[in-house]
């Protein structure tokens, strides 16, 4: 009997060896990879270092952002346990609330550390440092962020960085980068954030059981990203800025041969600072429920009629139709009768007789009146279209939509309206009123394809970027001539619509026009003033900047669109105190 129980122990035991055995193998064969990876990560952790950002330069090489440490804190997921929480949000000057909620998150990862506060100044910093031993896995980390070192000037091309979104993470091109990385959500940050942002390095460091480090294991260093070098010149804009004042409106100006959008300002602007560490939920508000909307980019975004800058277009048309010469003359008295209609003349008393050269100088209504009559309106459709009017232009600026604007035809009616054309629309169309609208981007690239002959480039935000020629419509020399001779007399000349653009500097030439917001007699007031434009370029014989000056309300372009444009133009050929410049974005 005893020696039974002797074999059934021996073979308990043996049972038990076995099972223990075949477990053993079980976790170290079968699961070896999985414990041992779990076993390195109790003991070694993976800290995300991210690269330095591009700089982004203006034409002559001015720094337009650098590149600024910013302070975070952060705490490793297995050690909230041991944390007093109501000493912790003491010392982050945050709440128990705001500690509670980072802590409870059910997307938290036990291995991805859990970011506390960011932007942290350097006392916060030295302080929480005082006291990391209080707080297990307690760490500052170091990122990288930016400083826009102009502000809200140029802030609608430049951009600001943001929190990557979770459609962004989803990214195969940013599965490497921290969960709450900045990267460019507008403007040129964005347009080219995969060549700016670099590639992220990464720490390897080795900690103890309560998260504190031990020693660096590996180090793979963050690579910096691609500097770029844009087309706009920050002079102009800086100009540009101090001009407006508290006017609200657009200028985009362009070199003419390649389609280099040498400035581009929208007004009121933003300031990209307020997004460099992440934005807080009230300014952008703020932004949003700004009833200036700052956020709207009027040079791509605001359509509306031309005014008078689109008799450009109906000047160049009658030329290269020959359905007039250039001293052909139209007798203006004041305005026209169609009908029971009257087409008026801004010059109430009338401007006697013109022809084309007087025309354009003195903006008369009634000779383009006649004018348009003789085209009809789809020849005028064919020459601004053609011109880069009536589509978008393709520019490209991340996450703006740019708007289309619209140059109606016989056929457009017909299919929108269900109606025919008449021809008191012509005349209204022939002076940039009615269904015309254009947006002020669209216009700048039309008075550079008259300047450089009829070739529509794309706009571009890079210097020296190879032109993308849209399309090539040939004006004859002789139109090009008379008509620039003309846009010149506009500033230069006596009776000229924008004498206050005369400039000492250069020879400016230009054409102005005035937007009407309300029919005559209606409400008066500052919102209901004409909105005011100004197309210009210089110098007159060889033009290098063409540009287009809108201010909304600002009633006669040659009274205010004239002067800003002036400044600009000027501001573009002063020698820019670049070496000065430089040294002022160091400090």
């Amino acid at each position: 009997m005893f020696e039974k129980r002797i074999k059934i122990a021996t073979w308990v035991v043996i049972a038990i060896f076995v099972l223990l055995g075949v477990r053993i193998w079980h976790l170290q064969i079968i699961n070896g990879d999985k414990y041992r990876l779990m076993s390195e990560n109790n003991r070694l952790r993976i800290i995300k270092t991210p690269a330095p950002r591009g700089i982004i330069f203006d034409r002559n090489n001015i720094p337009l952002v650098k590149n600024i440490p910013v302070f975070s804190v952060s705490i490793n997921p297995e050690n909230i346990s041991l944390i007093d929480r109501g000493a912790l949000a003491e010392i982050l000057a945050i709440s128990v609330d705001e500690i509670n909620d980072k802590f409870d998150k059910k997307d938290n990862s036990s291995f991805v550390p859990i970011k506390l506060k960011q932007g942290l100044g350097f006392v916060e910093v030295s302080k929480i440092e005082a006291r990391k031993s209080d707080f297990p896995g307690l760490f500052v980390e170091t990122e990288i962020g930016r400083e826009y070192i102009y502000g809200k000037t140029g802030g609608h091309v430049i951009g600001y960085l943001g929190k990557i979104t979770p459609d962004q993470i989803k990214n195969p091109e940013l599965k490497n980068f921290p969960p709450d990385a900045l990267i460019g959500q507008w403007g040129i940050e964005a347009l080219y954030d995969s060549s700016l942002r670099g590639t992220p390095g990464e720490r390897i460091i080795e900690v103890d059981a309560i998260g504190r480090e031990l020693r660096l294991v590996q180090h793979r260093q963050a690579v910096k990203g691609n500097d770029i070098i844009l087309s706009i010149d920050i002079n102009i804009q800086h100009a540009v800025e101090e001009s407006f004042g508290e006017k609200a409106g657009s200028l985009v100006a362009v070199k003419p041969s390649t389609g280099e959008i040498l400035a581009l300002e929208s007004l009121p602007s933003f300031d990209p600072n307020l997004f460099a560490s992440g934005v807080m939920s009230a300014d952008w508000r703020a932004l949003i429920e700004d009833k200036k909307k700052p956020m709207l980019n009027r040079a791509l975004q605001s359509q509306y009629p031309p005014g008078s800058t689109f008799k450009i277009i109906t000047a160049i048309a009658a030329l290269e139709e020959k359905v007039i010469t250039p001293e052909a003359k139209v007798y203006c008295s004041g305005g026209i009768s169609f009908g029971k209609w009257t087409f008026g003349c801004w010059k109430k008393g009338g401007h006697g007789s013109v022809n084309l050269h007087k025309a354009l100088v003195e903006s008369c209504d009634v000779y383009f009146y006649e004018v348009g009559k003789r085209l009809g309106i789809d020849r005028i459709h064919k020459y601004a279209t053609s011109l880069g009017l009536g589509q978008p232009t393709g520019v490209s600026l991340y996450p703006i939509k740019e708007r289309s604007g619209l140059i109606p035809s016989t056929i457009w009616k017909k299919e929108k309206r269900k109606q025919q054309w008449y021809l008191g629309e012509t005349y209204n169309a022939s002076i940039g009123q009615g269904y015309v609208t254009t947006t002020p981007v669209q216009m700048a690239v039309m008075l550079a394809s008259v300047l450089n002959g009829g070739n529509v480039y794309t706009p571009t935000f890079i210097k020296d970027a190879t032109p993308n020629l849209v399309r090539s419509f040939k004006i004859s020399d002789a139109t090009s001539r008379l008509v620039k001779e003309a846009l010149s007399g506009v500033v230069n000349e006596a009776g000229g619509t924008a004498r206050s653009a005369h400039s000492s500097i250069t020879i400016i030439g230009g054409k102005t026009g005035t937007a009407q917001v309300v029919s005559k007699g209606k409400e008066a007031g500052g919102r209901f003033n004409d909105h005011a434009w100004f197309v210009a370029f210089a110098p007159v014989e060889n033009p290098e900047i063409a540009m287009t000056v809108f201010v909304e309300h600002g009633g006669h372009g040659g009274a205010t669109a004239a002067p800003i444009a002036k400044k600009a133009i000027e501001a573009y050929f002063k020698k820019p105190k670049t070496e000065q410049q430089k040294q002022n974005a160091k400090n």
